[in-house]
């Protein structure tokens, strides 16, 4: 094994942590959706945008459940999940002052381009907590302005508002926002096929390409797409970047057992500059350039 390989393999040691988790709150929303906060001090202090959680959802579930970290602040984390399945079924019968085991922070994360401050953070379902904690990262940094488009075909996990604030190439109709990231001051537009008010009435790439059509080739230059959410979305998104010529960041959804790297069983194919190769989502990823990623293999 070459030093770079051996480097490689390492990156992740001593990266990861063990502990008991403490559920401080949790919010339900309609379609089996929950906004669930956990006192997670060693996670929360080296949570980066893009990590994620595995959790234990029951002691009589010895599988874990892998989940993106949607924000993390002091000594805790806050996750976003819907029902789906026996597992995450258990997970969300868990109340405040409940205990449960927290394995993380885990991946690659996004990585944010100061050279490319405009940031078009796209999030669709369960993936729009990863684009919660990229605004979160990027608010505190001037360089950066965030846009965020996000997406669902359920009732969104919040409380959605009127926004103040303006969203290039939105019509004045499509004012539907997120309260959390519209006080943080990061003009966002939510879409949906489903006719909720406020809303836009298309797919998230819709709307996105209404603002890169918009955009000079200067602004284009400095982008950045930042995306999550299910495969087919990441998919068109990739292809509207490429597109486009901006660069884009995708966080790849895959289903995990040991989420560690030790099984491989959530690889994808990837092209890399010295050819095709197969790596692991949950700690080669989940971010992966979206150039990078062979999306005819990706199922």
């Amino acid at each position: 094994m070459t030093e770079a390989a051996r480097q490689h393999a390492q990156r992740n040691r001593n990266t990861i942590f063990v502990e008991d988790g403490t559920v401080l709150s949790k919010s339900e929303y309609a379609s089996g959706q929950f906004v669930m906060r956990i006192r997670a001090a060693k996670c929360a202090a080296a949570a980066k945008p893009g990590s994620f959680v595995h959790l234990s959802c029951s002691d009589t579930l010895p599988m874990r459940r892998p989940m993106s970290i949607m924000r993390a602040d002091d000594d805790w984390i806050e996750i976003l999940f819907k029902i789906v399945g026996q597992g995450l079924g258990l997970l969300s019968r868990k109340e405040p002052g409940d205990t449960l085991s927290v394995l993380g922070p885990i991946g690659q994360p996004f990585v944010l381009d100061p050279e490319r401050p405009n940031a078009l953070l796209i999030g669709g379902g369960v993936g729009i907590p990863p684009m919660v904690f990229v605004a979160d990262a990027m608010r505190a940094d001037p360089r950066y302005k965030p846009l965020a488009i996000l997406g669902s075909e359920i009732p969104f996990p919040f409380d959605v508002i009127t926004s103040a604030l303006p969203f290039p190439a939105a019509d004045d109709d499509v004012n539907g926002t997120m309260p959390l990231l519209e006080s943080w001051g990061v003009p966002t537009r939510l879409c949906s096929k489903q006719g909720y008010a406020g809303c836009f009435d298309g797919f998230v790439t819709d709307l996105a390409a209404r603002w890169l059509d918009a955009s000079d080739g200067r602004t284009l230059e400095q982008t950045t797409v930042y995306a999550c959410g299910p495969t087919p979305m990441l998919k068109a998104v990739a292809a509207m970047a490429e597109r486009y010529g901006v660069a884009c960041q995708v966080s790849l959804e895959e289903f995990m057992a040991c989420a560690v790297g030790g099984c491989a069983g959530c690889a994808v194919r990837v092209n890399l500059p010295e050819g095709p190769a197969m790596q692991r989502v949950c700690v080669d990823g989940p971010v992966f350039d979206s150039r990078v990623v062979d999306w005819d293999a990706h199922p």
